[in-house]
């Protein structure tokens, strides 16, 4: 062990040594100092360090807490995501995936011990399935992996929100870890509140709302917004889930019904031999070819009826947003009825809806009209769109 002071380190070390692994002991400022006794009088490569095998050179640093290890590469290479969900988080995980500064900090930890706090999380992890039809083995390892992915762009994308799961990083070789979520959802709580105030159905309208426009801010859309994917917690706050099916809003759209797409096209590079010519001599660094100028192509897929937009089922969808929009408005009429209703399939591709579709819906009735209106008609999400609550005791 060697104190933190520079006079003790002087007498207790070398000028320069070859240190294997250096940790802090229990007892303060001080440090267990491990040396690799092979070499510890020869000073190694500087092309040849590890996270655990360092260098520390006593003229240049007056002590362990002023050394700082060497920054990562300016610019890293290009991480080109996996064509299976098992390889998604297979170890290292990369670092676009890794945790957020300070993932915990605004939840609360249901337990605390002595020397740590306790948190409950969601694992979610990819669940493949294949099938033998008409001799043919069939899989949904493709639509997994590009679900995975899309979600794992929004929660890595998306500033934080109070109405969007926390995201807590991701597991190697398991999956994404999010908050725990105690409630439930939007169905059931109008499943079970066929008498729900008027304050609070104004309460979660600004809540979605808030939440979808914060989302929509970053280009990117929920893509599958229904009554099962928003969840109401204990403490009555919404929790918008499940983006999986979110694209973004500079993509160009395809219909699921035509031929699959690779949604990871726009990343590939050329082969490395294109650009050969271009290296002055055999000794210089190859540079990774340039990405190629091709536009991000993701398929659009049905979310849940009623509430996916008519374009989205005729394979027409042109803004994926404004296709939130629609949803969102068809969440506000079960809100006001507090019920679910149901549109015939062959009406709704033809932007067509019952004529007692809107029916008793007082609070938002004006503005759900203009939700459900044709794609190029229809009124955007905006959060100047937000209602006054008012006060809970003063409802009915």
């Amino acid at each position: 062990m060697v104190p933190s002071t520079p006079q003790a380190q002087s007498r207790s070390l070398s000028n320069t040594m070859h240190i294997k692994k250096v940790t802090l002991t229990s007892k303060k400022n001080w440090w267990m100092v491990e040396l690799d006794e092979e070499e510890e009088n020869v000073k190694p490569s500087p092309h040849s360090f590890s996270s655990d095998d360092t260098v520390y050179d006593r003229s240049t640093y007056q002590s362990f807490a002023d050394y700082t290890p060497p920054s990562p590469p300016a610019s890293p290479p290009v991480y080109n995501p996996p064509r299976h969900p098992t390889s998604i988080f297979s170890f290292p995980t990369p670092t676009a995936y890794s945790a957020p500064p300070n993932p915990t900090s605004y939840l609360a930890p249901f337990a605390v011990g002595s020397t740590s706090e306790l948190y409950k999380c969601i694992v979610k992890k990819p669940d493949v399935v294949q099938l033998e039809i008409n001799g043919e083995m069939q899989t949904n390892a493709t639509d997994v992996t590009t679900q995975f992915l899309a979600e794992l762009r929004v929660y890595t994308t998306v500033p934080r929100h109070p109405n969007i799961p926390t995201f807590l990083g991701c597991l190697d070789n398991v999956g994404m870890v999010l908050e725990f979520i105690e409630g439930r959802t939007l169905w059931d709580v109008l499943k079970e509140n066929p008498d729900l105030p008027a304050v609070r159905k104004r309460d979660y309208h600004n809540q979605l709302l808030d939440g979808l426009v914060h989302i929509h801010a970053t280009g990117l859309s929920h893509g599958d917004l229904s009554l099962l994917n928003v969840q109401v917690t204990n403490a009555g706050v919404i929790k918008i889930l499940d983006f999986g099916r979110s694209v973004h809003a500079d993509s160009i759209y395809e219909s699921p019904d035509s031929e699959p797409v690779d949604p990871f096209a726009y990343m590939q590079r050329p082969p490395s031999h294109a650009n050969a010519n271009s290296y002055s001599n055999s000794y210089r660094t190859p540079q990774l070819p340039p990405l190629l100028p091709s536009k991000r192509v993701e398929q659009i897929h049905p979310g849940t009826r009623p509430f996916c937009a008519p374009e989205i089922l005729r394979g027409e969808c042109q803004d994926a947003r404004l296709a939130d929009a629609y949803s969102f408005g068809m969440i506000l009429v079960c809100l006001e009825k507090c019920t679910l209703v149901d549109v015939k399939p062959w009406d709704q591709r033809k932007d067509l809806l019952p004529k007692d579709l809107l029916d008793g819906c007082e609070l938002f009735g004006d503005r759900i009209a203009q939700y459900l209106k044709k794609w190029n008609e229809r009124r955007r999400l905006v959060k100047e769109d937000m209602v006054e609550v008012g006060d809970e005791r003063m409802s009915g």
